[in-house]
């Protein structure tokens, strides 16, 4: 059973005529099967007053009410938000009246002087049918609006072209750009790398969808975003196809991924050293405690060299297995309140005479004001050297260049060292933190891990960009005290 069924409909007759009122509410009074509450307004000032106040389901609004026509009152009605059924009523046919009525907002138009009980039964059911569906077509878009605007995901719109249409406030605060700044842009464009944004725009175009895929987006600033993508292409009657997508970031579980796997690697590393070392110093104490007892016995002096070269390497291997046991160990802290910009300057001037041999040019990108950790100055000092160093040493003697940044969110201190060397393959970045792992000629493989090792110590972390021939950024992460 219906609403209209169970509650008589109340109607308003805004009409400055008694009578035409009269007329009116017999016609209504006749429909068979309904119940309505008919009552009448001969005033503008009042009529409008009652729409208003939202007291009735409908309003019939003769077109002339004195100084004011029944059309300046639709208007009024309209610029208050009222989604009321307003028919209009007039005294004789007018094809141009009839057009503005509709264009201002009214529901209906009729003639009075062609008015029945049939045409004002179908008329008036029209209407509320009408509002009703109007109403529930208001509430969904109240709805997916609210879902669309306050969704912690970036959600977008694009036309067929994948040039972006609107986006929510999810989008604006991950990519960093304003709505209208995104709205001049096209959806590939926000991809970092070129083959993937080829790969987009021919899988939708082609395919018309694309699910759960895993890029990475460049904000205005600069920074790397790893998301997940999923759009699809949708149809609208009036404007034609569409694309619609949403955007998750998984920044920071890519980032607890990459140091939970780091963490991995240094533990298994250690152990490894551990039971090495273990059993590699149970016969180098043998060699040792032999060529002591050798060192007293024997008198030939060439035979004394060689065992003097055995005496000193055994040292020195002892010395080196002393050195991975130390890298594996987690860091001991002795802590202090340190100003990172002072301890950038002064691991620049351990370095200084190996960027002016190389003939590096060096920029400082610091804030005025002081940065302060907790931190263990000497140990921290060493691994922001380690980056500095492997920096210079990847440039070309006379066009290197070394930017030296240090910045801030509401939860970080960051610093970020960034050369124009020769970069980092892929296959290298993944193991760049391996204790052992180098590229180096002469190189041992502990410069990093222990970089990593003093970092980590520190409750930070580091990300690594790089592209070769381009040059390569390190990115550390300090929590803020």
């Amino acid at each position: 059973m219906t609403r209209s069924h169970l509650h008589p409909k109340k109607i308003l007759i805004i009409d400055d005529d008694e009578d035409d009122f009269f007329i009116t509410s017999d016609y209504i009074k006749d429909i068979p099967g309904q119940s309505f509450v008919l009552d009448w307004c001969p005033q503008y000032e009042t009529g409008l007053a009652r729409i208003l106040e939202r007291a009735y389901d409908i309003y019939l609004i003769d077109y002339r009410l004195g100084a004011h026509t029944g059309l300046d009152l639709i208007r009024s009605a309209i610029a208050h938000r009222c989604d009321d059924p307003l028919i209009l009523l007039t005294g004789k046919g007018n094809q141009k009246i009839d057009m503005e009525a509709m264009q201002v907002g009214a529901t209906d138009y009729l003639v009075k002087t062609e008015l029945n009980t049939e045409k004002l039964e179908r008329c008036i059911r029209y209407a509320l049918e009408r509002a009703e569906s109007m109403r529930a077509l208001r509430h969904n878009e109240r709805k997916y609006r609210s879902i669309f605007e306050r969704s912690k995901d970036a959600v977008f719109l694009s036309d067929k072209d994948l040039r972006i249409k609107d986006v929510n406030e999810g989008m604006i605060a991950l990519l960093g750009y304003s709505r209208e700044e995104l709205s001049a842009r096209m959806l590939p464009d926000l991809i970092e790398d070129k083959q993937d944004q080829a790969h987009l725009e021919g899988r939708l175009k082609r395919w018309g969808e694309i699910n759960d895929w895993e890029i990475v987006l460049a904000g205005k600033h600069g920074q790397k975003l790893s998301c997940i993508l999923s759009a699809s292409m949708e149809h609208d009657e009036i404007e034609g196809d569409y694309f619609q997508g949403i955007i998750h970031d998984i920044t920071a579980l890519k980032k607890a991924e990459k140091i939970t796997l780091q963490a991995e690697k240094l533990a298994a590393a250690g152990r490894l050293v551990r039971t090495l070392a273990h059993e590699v110093r149970n016969p180098l104490n043998n060699i040792n405690l032999s060529t002591e007892q050798l060192q007293h016995d024997l008198k030939d002096p060439e035979q004394a060299l060689y065992l003097d070269i055995i005496r000193r390497n055994s040292h020195r291997i002892e010395a080196l297995i002393s050195e991975l046991l130390d890298s594996s160990r987690p860091t001991e802290m002795a802590l202090g309140r340190n100003d990172l910009r002072e301890l950038l300057e002064q691991a620049l001037d351990i370095a200084v005479d190996r960027i002016n041999l190389k003939r590096v040019r060096l920029r400082k990108v610091f804030p005025e004001t002081p940065l302060f950790l907790d931190a263990d100055a000497g140990k921290l000092k060493i691994a922001l050297l380690n980056i500095i160093i492997n920096a210079v040493e990847a440039v070309e003697p006379g066009q290197g260049e070394l930017i030296i940044g240090l910045l801030q969110d509401p939860e970080h201190y960051i610093v970020q060292i960034t050369d124009n060397g020769c970069g980092i393959s892929q296959e290298h970045l993944s193991r760049l933190f391996e204790p052992y792992f180098t590229s180096k000629r002469n190189g041992m493989g502990l410069g990093l891990a222990a970089t990593l090792n003093i970092v980590q110590a520190h409750r930070g972390s580091i990300d690594v960009r790089s592209e070769e021939q381009r040059g390569t950024t390190f990115t550390l992460f300090f929590p803020r005290p």
